[in-house]
């Protein structure tokens, strides 16, 4: 039997389209808003879009933080954080004033600076990903691959090991990180066809 993936529901996610992957490759995935869901799930995804104060409102006010918490970090449970959902993972975000996030990686989310004119913010479109040796959600893709990225915000974490992927639009930031069952791309990986799907392929192979 394949393993249960909840895609979590919080009102902030590319909700259909991640569905929609993770069911092209077979997968038993689900969008659930309920977070006793994680309970009997295997695997957990937290998509993305919109500001970081907002999300973190919405996981608490929802019961997603304590359920997370619980059902994932302490089980270590395999965890997918994509685009806005790997934002979430630092300990603060400084979009519209400063704001705690989950804290599971130590770090903060700030937003990518216009070092000239040919540099705009937001960051859209396809751009090369570099992988960090030994990690497991880039397996056998070779050493960098292009990915569709819709942001204005990364990740600079605390411990720059943690970051399994780097990319540069103006400056070089954190594409990607990995710290042990806590996984998380800025870039979407269900908007960058062949390549995106073996991303979340690895991420179904990775063992809890």
């Amino acid at each position: 039997m394949p393993d249960r993936i909840v895609i979590i529901d919080y009102g902030m996610g590319n909700l259909r389209s991640v569905l929609n992957a993770f069911r092209v490759l077979g997968a038993d995935a689900r969008v659930s808003a309920n977070p006793s869901d994680l309970r009997d799930a295997d695997r957990a995804v937290l998509p993305g879009v919109g500001s970081f104060g907002d999300a973190m409102r919405n996981l608490r006010e929802r019961g997603w933080v304590s359920a997370l918490e619980t059902e994932v970090r302490t089980p270590r449970k395999p965890f997918l954080g994509l685009c806005l959902g790997m934002q979430l993972l630092a300990r603060t975000g400084s979009e519209h004033g400063t704001h705690e996030g989950l804290g599971w990686l130590d770090g903060s989310v700030d937003r990518l600076p216009e070092t000239d004119s040919t540099i705009r913010i937001p960051h859209i479109g396809w751009n090369t990903v570099r992988f960090s040796a030994g990690n497991r959600l880039f397996r056998g893709l070779g050493e960098a691959g292009v990915f569709y990225f819709v942001h204005s915000y990364a990740m600079k974490p605390g411990d720059p090991a943690v970051a399994s992927g780097t990319c540069s639009h103006g400056v070089e930031f954190t594409a990607s990180v990995e710290q042990e069952n806590v996984f998380g791309t800025q870039f979407h990986p269900e908007k960058s066809q062949k390549i995106g799907l073996s991303v979340l392929r690895n991420f179904l192979q990775i063992e809890s």
